[in-house]
């Protein structure tokens, strides 16, 4: 486990909390859920959100998972949480980390804890030879621009995400 003691507002004289980084467990799942509901609101896609606990179980737990999360607590409730997966870049010929989501409650930011998370998934990454880690961001989302790019992230201007689901995706696989 990985533990890190940061102040509860980021000041010195505030009382001390200890924030752990662990890995997801079937338990926290509903956690997980509530968060990803959470973070949709936040990103105005609440209309988007079809994920149940159930659906979130079967991928990270189920006999075929698709993706792996990590969840932080602070003095042992779940705060944060981030889920990833592998892809595979043709030019590296090497798997890279993939993050699908990380949230941090908004009671909870300002404290380091998605600094945390964001290194401990780098680490997860280096320990497994990705060749990069990678993520993307809303164009709106400012504050979250402006902390990856204070982590070293490099904000990628000449990429965009293509998508094709629903009914398109059931057109397309019937080419």
């Amino acid at each position: 486990m990985n533990t890190h003691t940061a102040t509860a507002s980021g000041s010195s004289d505030a009382a001390l909390s200890t924030f752990a980084i662990r890995p997801a467990t079937p338990a926290d799942v509903a956690h997980i859920h509530a968060m990803i509901v959470e973070l949709a609101v936040f990103e105005k896609l609440e209309h988007m959100v079809v994920a149940t606990e159930a659906l979130l179980h079967e991928g990270l737990f189920g006999a075929r998972p698709g993706c792996e999360a990590i969840v932080g607590e602070a003095d042992g409730e779940v705060v944060a949480f981030a889920l990833f997966f592998h892809n595979f870049s043709t030019f590296l010929t090497r798997r890279g980390l993939y993050l699908e989501d990380l949230y941090v409650r908004q009671s909870q930011r300002g404290k380091g804890y998605g600094k945390g998370m964001l290194a401990h998934l780098a680490r997860i990454a280096v320990q497994r030879g990705c060749g990069r880690f990678e993520w993307s961001v809303l164009d709106w989302n400012t504050p979250a621009i402006d902390f990856y790019k204070a982590m070293g992230a490099e904000i990628l201007p000449d990429w965009r995400i293509c998508r094709v689901t629903g009914a398109p995706l059931t057109a397309l696989a019937e080419v």
